[in-house]
């Protein structure tokens, strides 16, 4: 009970007041304050409590005195708490870092690749026809010469190419030509004259850094640039999620980073970012499926530097005419990965047959061979190689590489140097 209501009690009951003897009554004793046992006992608690917790802070106090400990237990506790919750806010902002610092001074070096193709196309009633079919793709700008700027991208993304424009990131469009590529590795280098890109472009744009894949840890951040299904670069992140991953795709060999950071159909060419900025892989394929959910996949830059340098040093090629178009003569089929593995063979285009007048026969390339470059350029199927004979004309030389067969079953390799022809057998 409080004062107040203890002073409200007694000023209105008058139970403790002095005895009236002007009527010479007997005087009243004075009425005693019952205090319920409960309540005693619990303040008698309180009071047992206080005076034990002053004596504990009292030889805490002296205690840490003569120890050099600090002094309050109590405010020990809340420092502890403000530690924890600090470190848990800074583990918190590693987690979703902002990444647009990054962003900003990379974006320059990565551009949008429109190719435009012919392809045939089978109508309703069984016929073919061709017709021109645009797609988009991304690159990375890694380096220029004295005539030249110089951007990789995947073999996939400039593969049948009629026409190919360069997007920089200040949408200036150029158009540009393949100087190399490599199925195997789905690699290609793009170039595009100097002599076309303006002033400001050449201000607007700059050359990627390229850093150490093989250094990577499961785990780290990532950052995944590319021209998403046509619409212009966009920005995605994550994590990389594993390494050295092998996928099964024909003609394609190369162990790929995976990441959870988003791969779209158009980000094939484009830039894996570590988080200092550095390129770490090419992006080029996705899962898709409908139980597969955040695995795409990107080429190690540290595997492929070599492949990436020897493709930029060969030459520009450009598409000859139809009418001026060179031959090699021969007849062939894919040796498919499952067929190198089942019968112990190269992959590449196996000759079934070197027609008499063209340029192979005439260069002594025989049945049974197999071909697996044209001028350093790697090759997996028939289509590969008549993609890359659409460089050349008649009377224009090429080197071959091809695997010839022995009698017990191993094959040697050979360059042979082969003169195009006009359409033969």
């Amino acid at each position: 009970m409080s004062t107040n209501e203890y002073s409200y009690y007694t000023s209105n009951q008058g139970d403790f007041n002095e005895p009236d003897n002007r009527d010479n009554k007997e005087p009243k004793k004075k009425k005693k304050l019952k205090v319920p046992k409960l309540v005693m006992v619990i303040c008698l608690a309180l009071v047992f409590g206080i005076v034990g917790g002053v004596t504990f802070q009292v030889i805490s106090n002296i205690t840490g005195n003569l120890t050099g400990n600090s002094n309050s237990s109590s405010s020990t506790g809340t420092e502890s708490s403000k530690i924890t919750s600090a470190e848990l806010t800074q583990t918190s902002n590693t987690v979703v870092s902002d990444v647009s610092s990054v962003v900003k001074e990379v974006m320059p070096s990565i551009v949008s690749i429109t190719n435009l193709s012919v392809q045939q196309v089978q109508s309703f009633f069984g016929g073919v026809s061709e017709q021109q079919v645009q797609s988009s793709g991304s690159g990375i700008i890694i380096s220029k010469n004295d005539s030249e700027l110089l951007i990789v991208t995947n073999n996939h993304v400039v593969s049948g190419y009629e026409s190919l424009t360069v997007t920089f990131s200040n949408e200036v469009s150029v158009e540009a030509t393949v100087k190399g590529t490599d199925s195997s590795k789905d690699l290609a280098v793009v170039s595009v004259p100097l002599s076309e890109i303006d002033d400001k472009t050449s201000e607007a744009i700059s050359i990627a850094t390229l850093g150490d894949s093989d250094a990577l840890s499961v785990g780290e951040p990532a950052i995944a640039i590319g021209n998403a299904l046509g619409y212009g670069q966009s920005v995605t992140t994550g994590v990389i999620s594993a390494t050295n991953r092998e996928i099964e795709m024909e003609g394609f060999d190369c162990q790929l980073i995976q990441t959870d950071a988003a791969i779209n159909p158009g980000n094939s060419g484009g830039a894996l970012l570590n988080a200092s900025g550095e390129v770490i892989g090419i992006n080029t394929v996705k899962v898709s499926d409908s139980n597969v959910e955040g695995m795409g996949y990107a080429i190690p830059i540290s595997d492929v530097s070599d492949t990436i340098t020897e493709l930029m040093n060969q030459q520009p090629k450009e598409k000859v005419a139809e009418a001026d178009k060179g031959y090699l003569g021969i007849k062939g089929a894919d040796v498919t990965s499952e067929s190198a593995s089942l019968y112990n063979m190269p992959q590449g285009v196996y000759i079934s047959e070197a027609v008499q007048g063209g340029g192979a026969a005439s260069a002594g390339i025989q049945k049974g061979y197999i071909i697996t470059a044209i001028d350093g350029t790697s090759l997996s199927s028939m289509s590969e190689l008549q993609t890359q004979l659409e460089y050349y004309a008649v009377g224009d030389k090429v080197e071959l590489t091809v695997q010839i067969p022995s009698q017990n079953g191993e094959y040697t390799e050979k360059n042979v140097e082969v003169t195009l022809t006009e359409s033969v057998g």
